[in-house]
């Protein structure tokens, strides 16, 4: 099993929550968060600066079968790209084990 954590633009969630759907992805958990990122520059709006360091995100966290990994990952990269700066991130690790609590069962077929 693996975790797929994605951070991305709040204005791309919808399409990435229809891209997960589509794959059937249809279950993750997700949050706005705030986070800094590498751009120091302010952007100028109607002759005011202001500041980018402080970044409004959406935070994502599934955990998907091995063969589901990369269609996974697909979807969010199809659905959460603008080609500009800020984009977001995907991270992936290890599940080393899952239990649906309910029942008590273990493994993989607990993600179903």
């Amino acid at each position: 099993m693996k975790k797929v954590e994605a951070i991305i633009r709040k204005s791309k969630f919808r399409l990435v929550k229809e891209a997960l759907h589509d794959v059937g992805v249809n279950f993750f958990s997700y949050w706005d968060v705030t986070g800094l990122g590498n751009e120091k520059e302010g952007h100028v709006y109607r002759g005011v600066t202001y500041s980018t360091s402080d970044i409004q995100r959406r935070y994502i966290s599934i955990v998907v079968n091995d063969d589901f990994e990369e269609v996974t990952i697909k979807a969010i990269l199809s659905a959460a790209a603008t080609g500009n700066v800020g984009d977001g991130k995907i991270f992936v690790s290890e599940i080393q084990e899952c239990y649906r609590i309910r029942t008590g069962e273990k493994g993989g077929e607990t993600l179903n």
